[in-house]
C-alpha cells in the first residue's frame, strides 16, 4: 500500500518540529472530531468513511521517498526527519459505528495518544470524514425522499477521480443500491450497474439500430435510453424490439414526471407492465421527493450526490481536548487536564468524551447524550454510540460494508419522524451533556 505520510499539512510537521524542541511531544493527549453545527436546514449527519480511514492510518509511514522530500524541501529539521522515521501510530482510536448518524457536538472520532503521534493524523482523519461524511449525508436523505425505490450512484464525472471512488462507497453506506463506478466496485465489492448513454444511439444510424445492437449484446433485460429523439417513437420502437421482457427505458431530461406517466400509460398499453422507468438528470432529494407520485422505478443521481448536495463538506474539526498535566502523573496513572478553544463562534467543549443516544421506551431517539470525563447515564433504552476502533496501534474495528448499511438502516429507522423531513429546520434531536464542562 502506498505512504500516506504526505497527505497531510505542512504544519502538521512543523508544530511536531517545535513540540519535540520543547518537550511537549509526548504529551498524553485526546484530540476528538465533532461538527459544531450541520449543514444549514439539516436534521441529522451520516458517519463515513470509517474503513477508508483505518486503511489510511495503517499506510501513514514515512519512507525514504517520504523522507527524502521533506529533507530536500527543508520541511523540518533533522532530529524530526529521524523521529519521522520511525514513526507509528501507537494510540487507540475510539468512533461512531459507520453508518450511524450523528449530531451537532457528537464526538463522532476519539485519537488518544501522544501529542505527537496524534497530532499527524489531523488533516488525513478530517480529509476522509469530511468528504465521505457529507456524501453519506446527502445520499441519506435521497434514499429516504425515494420511500424504498433504488438509487443509483453515478456521479464519476463530476468529481476528483479517486473522489469518485470514495463517494460511491459512502453512498452504498447510506442506502443506494449501486454505483456506476468500476473500481467503487473492485476496491469495495459495492455492486456496479450501467448501459449506454446518448453517444450510443448517436453513433448509429437511429434508434432502431441502436436498440437492436444493445439489446443483441446485453439481452432484452437492458436498460435502453429513449430521450434522444422522440420519447414516444422511441418506446415504441424499444418495445418492438425487446417484447414484453424489455428491462426498464430511461428519461434523462425534460419535465420527468409528465413523461413518466406518459411512458407508463404507454408500456401498459403495449403490453410491457413489467419494464420499469429509470429517470436521471440532475436529480438531488427534492427533485427526488417530487417524483414520488410518478410511476417511477429508480433514480439515478449525480452531481448533487458527489458534491453533498450543497454541503460538500461535512464541517467537521479535530480538536485537542485534553493533554497530560505537566505536573505528571497522578495515583490513578497519567493525570489529564481539559483543554478548549474560546475564539469567537468556534467554541469548543473540552474533556475526554463518552456518547450514547437517549431512546425512549418505543425505541426512538430523544437525545444525543455526551458524557464529559466519565461515560453518560444509560437509562435502560439507550444506545451507547462509540466503538474501539485501534487499540494500542492495532487496527480492530475493521466491518464490513453491508454492516454499515445495516447500522445506517436501523440508526434512521430510530430517528423520530420530523428527521426524514427536507423541509428546514433544526437537528432533529438536541444534543446534551453530562460532567464538568
Amino acid at each position: 500500500m502506498l505512504s500516506t505520510a504526505l497527505l497531510t499539512d505542512h504544519y502538521e510537521l512543523t508544530m511536531l518540529q517545535a513540540a519535540l524542541r520543547s518537550g511537549a511531544a509526548h504529551r498524553r493527549s485526546v484530540f476528538e472530531v465533532f461538527a459544531r453545527r450541520l449543514p444549514d436546514g439539516r436534521r441529522y449527519g451520516v458517519v463515513a468513511g470509517t474503513g477508508r480511514l483505518l486503511d489510511a492510518i495503517e499506510a501513514f509511514r514515512f519512507d525514504g521517498a517520504e523522507l527524502a522530500h521533506l529533507a530536500d524541501s527543508h520541511v523540518v529539521d533533522g532530529p524530526t526527519l529521524d523521529w519521522l522515521a520511525n514513526y507509528r501510530f501507537h494510540g487507540s482510536i475510539w468512533g461512531y459505528g459507520e453508518g450511524d448518524c450523528y449530531f451537532p457536538g457528537s464526538p463522532i472520532l476519539v485519537v488518544e495518544g501522544t501529542f505527537a503521534e496524534a497530532v499527524l493524523l489531523e488533516t488525513l482523519v478530517l480529509s476522509v470524514l469530511n468528504h465521505d461524511c457529507a456524501v453519506a449525508s446527502a445520499a441519506s436523505r435521497m434514499t429516504t425522499a425515494a420511500v424504498g425505490r433504488p438509487c443509483i450512484e453515478m456521479g464519476s464525472r463530476r468529481t476528483h477521480e479517486w473522489s469518485a471512488v470514495a463517494a460511491a462507497r459512502a453512498a452504498y453506506v447510506a442506502g443506494f443500491a449501486t454505483t456506476s463506478n468500476l473500481e467503487a466496485g473492485r476496491s469495495y465489492g459495492v455492486p456496479t450497474a450501467g448501459t449506454a448513454a446518448h453517444a450510443f444511439t448517436l453513433l448509429h444510424d437511429g434508434e432502431r439500430e441502436a436498440f437492436e445492437a444493445q439489446v443483441a449484446s446485453l439481452g432484452p433485460q437492458t436498460t435502453l435510453l429513449v430521450d434522444t429523439y422522440d420519447v414516444a417513437a422511441a418506446v415504441r420502437t424499444a418495445v418492438e424490439i425487446a417484447g414484453p421482457a424489455l428491462g426498464a427505458v430511461r428519461l434523462d431530461s425534460g419535465d420527468l414526471v409528465t413523461q413518466a406517466r406518459q411512458v407508463r400509460a404507454q408500456l401498459d398499453s403495449l403490453g410491457n407492465t413489467g419494464t420499469r422507468i429509470i429517470v436521471t438528470s440532475d436529480l438531488d432529494e427534492h427533485s427526488i421527493a417530487a417524483l414520488a407520485a410518478a410511476p417511477v422505478d429508480a433514480y439515478g443521481v449525480g452531481t448533487s450526490l458527489v458534491t453533498g448536495s450543497g454541503a460538500p463538506t461535512a464541517g467537521l474539526v479535530y480538536k485537542l481536548v485534553a493533554r497530560e498535566d505537566e505536573v505528571g502523573s497522578s495515583a490513578d496513572g497519567v493525570a489529564m487536564v481539559s483543554v478548549a478553544k474560546r475564539s469567537a463562534d468556534k467554541l469548543s467543549i473540552g474533556g475526554r468524551k463518552w456518547a450514547l443516544r437517549r431512546k425512549s421506551a418505543a425505541g426512538t431517539a430523544e437525545a444525543e447524550v455526551i458524557g464529559i470525563g466519565t461515560a453518560p447515564r444509560d437509562d435502560g433504552d439507550d444506545r451507547l454510540l462509540l466503538r474501539d476502533l485501534v487499540i494500542d496501534g492495532r487496527v480492530v474495528g475493521r466491518e464490513t460494508l453491508a454492516a454499515a448499511r445495516e447500522r445506517h438502516t436501523v440508526a434512521i429507522a430510530e430517528l423520530p419522524d420530523t428527521g426524514h423531513q427536507l423541509s428546514r429546520g433544526v437537528p432533529v434531536i438536541p444534543t446534551t451533556y453530562e460532567g464538568d464542562h
